[in-house]
């Protein structure tokens, strides 16, 4: 079997492209990935992509660890970032054609399920109604009657946890808070606006009201702050025993500085890539739970970040805010990790999804059951992906949804 043709597929889904790889053999069988980038590098990635598509024409698609390492050498002089968000999506396209060639699931290449089902949690719970919610087709979050209603919601669905984001329920303005990405917001040295805190803490404290105490909660502050904001949000927080803080920040010793500030567990790394960037944040105990990006930095990368992680006594969590590819994608990984979390899912997005995959994923009471066909357990379905095409002709296009609506 050879690689005959590596191609990268794109599709508007509202407020910011997914992209996916597609690698094609003379046997017929295809591979499929996700490596959805919304913070504008969507091209980038494509190109990067083509420029290693010469090292992958011809060659047999099955020793995708051998693969992995002619690439990294071929481009270890730009290490992380892109380059790997390229790797990654390969790797993870590699390994859907091994595993339908030998007929089994992906996860069975690395000594099959530890778990049968996974427990989930609803993501960007708010957010998206804040943000987005027109194209999700469901009702905008406005106040803070809204947020009550939307936590009773989560309990109805069967879901025991969720996770969401600083919402700002400004009457004029209502808005998720990110002036970690967005020109717009706050400023550039991460202070904390005035009010923001008592914005915070009334959605927080109302959803806590909704749900009650036995649902999880998680709240994202991105990149927003510098250690001494998120330690004054995570002081405001304590009182509503939240299941995870989840702060991004490149310095172990800095997030270690959080960690040891609250009683709240912080969550971190989904911006890291590979082993060798998350060894400092391990050794140093700089966070409660790992969080690993799996469409970017590809499943066997992956795990062995999880295996470092499970030596140095912490569990993982998927990073997941992409389409249902990815939640199988991810889902594999949640099925061969011993040290596994919770595992994030986002409930609300535009409502043609479901179409763009062959099996949708299957959740019953905030559990994702594993997929059993063949490699993932699903292929996209291009022509649905052809029929919402990025950039949209109408005017969705790169400038508005991923400097404007960026999310993590």
């Amino acid at each position: 079997m050879k690689i005959t043709n590596v191609e990268t597929l794109f599709c508007d889904a509202g407020w910011r492209p997914w992209i996916f790889i597609k690698i094609t053999t003379d046997k017929g069988l295809i591979g499929y990935s996700e490596i959805t980038d919304s913070n504008g590098s969507p091209r980038a990635i494509a190109g990067c992509i083509d420029d290693l598509k010469p090292l992958l024409l011809n060659q047999d698609p099955r020793p995708y660890e051998k693969i992995y390492w002619d690439l990294y050498r071929a481009t270890r002089q730009s290490p992380g970032g892109i380059v790997q968000k390229a790797l990654g999506g390969i790797e993870n396209a590699l390994l859907d054609l091994k595993a339908k060639d030998l007929g089994v699931p992906v996860y069975e290449l690395f000594g099959g399920p530890v778990r049968e089902k996974i427990r989930t949690y609803w993501s960007h719970c708010g957010t998206t109604r804040v943000r987005a919610a027109h194209h999700a087709n469901v009702k905008p979050v406005r106040t803070l009657g809204d947020v009550a209603e939307l936590g009773r919601e989560v309990v109805e669905k069967g879901y025991t946890a969720f996770k969401t984001n600083m919402l700002v329920l400004d009457p004029d303005n209502p808005h998720v808070f990110m002036q970690g990405f967005r020109r717009d917001q706050g400023s550039v040295d991460q202070n904390i606006p005035p009010k923001l805190i008592d914005h915070v803490v009334s959605v927080i404290g109302t959803f806590r009201d909704a749900v009650g105490p036995n649902v999880d909660i998680m709240l994202d502050l991105n990149f927003n702050f510098k250690p001494e904001g998120c330690i004054q949000m995570a002081k405001a927080l304590e009182p509503f025993n939240l299941f995870w803080l989840e702060v991004d920040c490149y310095d172990p010793d800095a997030l270690k500085t959080i960690r040891n500030a609250t009683t709240i567990p912080i969550c971190s790394g989904e911006n890291l890539y590979t082993a060798r960037q998350y060894r400092p944040f391990l050794e140093k105990q700089a966070m409660s739970v790992v969080m690993v990006d799996i469409p970017w930095n590809g499943l066997a990368q992956s795990k062995k970040i999880a295996d470092l992680a499970e030596i140095h006594e912490m569990n993982v969590a998927p990073h997941n805010y992409y389409s249902h590819l990815a939640t199988l994608i991810g889902a594999h990984f949640c099925a061969i990790v011993p040290n596994l979390r919770i595992f994030e899912v986002d409930v609300d997005d535009v409502p043609w999804r479901e179409e763009l995959i062959t099996a949708v994923p299957q959740i019953q009471d905030g559990y994702l059951h594993l997929p059993t066909a063949p490699g993932w357990g699903a292929d996209l379905n291009e022509e649905v992906l052809r029929a919402h095409p990025w950039p949209n002709p109408s005017g969705s296009g790169v400038v508005k949804p991923l400097v404007a609506t960026h999310e993590r």
